[in-house]
C-alpha cells in the first residue's frame, strides 16, 4: 500500500481549493490509496508483454459494400421544397458569392 494519509488528502484538497470535512479526509485517504495501488501494478507487468489496443479480437460487423441503383432524380427532387435546374435549391448562407 501506497498509505495516502489525511493530510496528504488535505494537501490535494488546498491545492484544487476544495472544501472536505474530516469524515470525507477518511473517505478520500482510503479511495486515492485504493488508486494509486491499482494504478502501481502497472508497473508489475513483465517486459516481454506486447502493448495491447484491444484484449478480444474485433471483427468487422458491417456489411461489403456493393453497388446499387439510386433514386432518380425527379423522384428526389418531387420532395423538396425548392428545385432549380436538377438540383435542390437552398438559402444562400454566409453572404457567399457564386
Amino acid at each position: 500500500m501506497s498509505d495516502i494519509t489525511r493530510d496528504d488528502v488535505a494537501h490535494l484538497a488546498r491545492l484544487a481549493r476544495l472544501a472536505v470535512s474530516d469524515a470525507e479526509l477518511d473517505l478520500f485517504s482510503g479511495q486515492i490509496d485504493a488508486i494509486v495501488d491499482t494504478v502501481s501494478k502497472v508497473g508489475e507487468i513483465p517486459d516481454d508483454v506486447p502493448p495491447t489496443a484491444q484484449v478480444v479480437p474485433q471483427t468487422n460487423v458491417l456489411r461489403p459494400d456493393e453497388t446499387e441503383p439510386s433514386l432518380p432524380r425527379d423522384v428526389a427532387l418531387a420532395g423538396a421544397p425548392a428545385a432549380e435546374e436538377g438540383r435542390f435549391r437552398v438559402p444562400r448562407i454566409l453572404g457567399e458569392e457564386l
